[in-house]
């Protein structure tokens, strides 16, 4: 029998979550998943790691044509691939850490070990006693002669910040420390950097909707009465209490949290709606808000944007010229999610994306990036906002199933009820590729956050 990517993450969200009665231990608070305590964080995400070393890397290193990989990073400048393979709670490479996984073949475990000072937990194996710095590299040496790779992977990349961990420093101690024959095997990881960071488990799919559920929640909070009293709260305020909310929910944000508005032009003497406008505005009522957010839970990343809307003292509903421009919004989602095809490379769906908005005579910026590990995660740019058109690079990599981005971009739309003034509607939403399409991972906005 065949299990779909969806069927492996139900099994696997029923398998090693912790039981219900755990699960809700954590912060509980209405309309929002439970958050786990440290203690909890950790085992599932040990747990996860576990999967993925087991099933997934073996996979990857023989994809890329790697044998053996090594990671090798310094206390105080840890390569950026060092904590999605380290476990909880190591929190830095202690003095140096030298990782080595080695594909013995198809059939067998893959070799996890550790030449490091220190224990790494029971993912790895220990494959050094300890001693001076000159012992440890002799003995990395002695590692990599012993078990006779073909390919040495080393983080080493010109164009990929994520693939290039491997210091200057620490390079050429590994190719004084290396024999002739081992330093001529030393290839670039590049490749497999990126599809390791890229490619997400079932495990990992069974966690993310709710972190990413989380995320929207404290959203719908901060757009509402409960935060905002017009005329007198202001933008800052907002954006200083979705900081704080997550900070009392015990999760990290990656970023600054972000709120601005837009509002129709009523003095008749500015050409447009004030957009993203600097500094500490007051919300008034008939404004248009914009939020951007982002947060770290289980080593994963969410990144946000929604949109709300504050009614005059007359209205007791959104301005039509406003929800049909959120609908279009969501079909420029539309547009571009339709275009996700494994293969293609990041330039050719946003090329695909750009001509079919036109054809529909809709006026879109495409600004969509990967998320997983990293906020903005390795794999395929889809679109800056600063250029429209290919990236070199980073946009010719190509889509891969198992994957997740932040599908983030913006429509402007003249909004009858301001004079055909526009409004930018600008939104993100984090969604997976499973291969055949595009699923948003914990909902989307379809409607207006409603402040009265």
């Amino acid at each position: 029998m065949r299990l779909t990517f969806s069927t492996l993450c139900y099994l696997a969200l029923t398998q090693f979550l912790p039981a219900q009665s755990d699960w809700n231990q954590g912060y509980e608070i209405e309309g929002r998943p439970a958050i786990l305590p440290h203690r909890e964080r950790a085992a599932t995400v040990n747990r996860i790691l576990r999967d993925r070393l087991q099933n997934l890397l073996p996979k990857l290193m023989r994809e890329t044509g790697i044998d053996m990989w090594l990671v090798i990073a310094r206390e105080y400048n840890e390569d950026p691939v060092f904590y999605s393979l380290v476990p909880e709670p190591v929190f830095a490479a202690r003095r140096t850490t030298m990782l080595v996984f080695f594909d013995r073949g198809p059939g067998e475990e893959l070799e996890q070990l550790a030449v490091s000072r220190y224990g790494i937990g029971d993912l790895y194996t220990s494959a050094w006693d300890g001693g001076s710095k000159e012992d440890q590299w002799a003995r990395l040496a002695e590692v990599i002669a012993e078990r006779q790779p073909k390919k040495i992977g080393i983080n080493s990349s010109e164009n990929w910040a994520l693939g290039d961990g491997l210091s200057s420093g620490l390079r050429a101690q590994l190719e004084v420390s290396l024999s002739a024959d081992d330093r001529a095997k030393l290839i670039s990881a590049e490749a497999l950097c990126i599809r390791w960071l890229e490619t997400r488990s079932a495990m990992e799919m069974a966690v993310y909707p709710q972190i990413v559920q989380i995320a929207r929640s404290v959203i719908a909070e901060a757009f509402s009465n409960k935060v905002i009293t017009p005329g007198v709260t202001t933008t800052n305020d907002v954006a200083w209490f979705i900081r704080q909310q997550y900070s009392d929910l015990g999760l990290d944000i990656w970023f600054q949290p972000s709120v601005n508005l837009q509002r129709p032009d009523l003095s008749g003497e500015e050409a447009g709606p004030i957009v993203g406008k600097s500094g500490d505005v007051v919300i008034e009522r008939g404004d248009v808000l914009h939020t951007d957010v982002g947060i770290t839970y289980l080593r994963l990343n969410t990144d946000t944007q929604e949109m709300a809307y504050v009614l005059r003292p007359d209205e007791r509903s959104i301005p039509q010229g406003l929800i049909e421009a959120l609908a279009i919004g969501n079909r420029w989602q539309d547009l571009l999610t339709g275009n996700y095809v494994a293969g293609r490379s990041g330039n050719e769906i946003l090329a695909a994306t750009r001509e079919a908005c036109a054809s529909e005579g809709i006026v879109s910026s495409t600004y969509t990036h990967p998320i997983g590990f990293h906020g903005h995660a390795a794999g395929p740019t889809i679109g800056m906002w600063d250029n429209q058109g290919p990236t070199p690079i980073r946009g010719d990599w190509l889509l891969h199933a198992n994957t997740c981005y932040a599908i983030e971009g913006n429509v402007r739309v003249p909004v009858p009820e301001w004079s055909g003034q526009e409004v930018q509607i600008k939104l993100e939403q984090d969604a997976v590729f499973d291969g055949k399409g595009v699923t948003y991972i914990g909902g989307r906005q379809t409607r207006w956050h409603l402040v009265r």
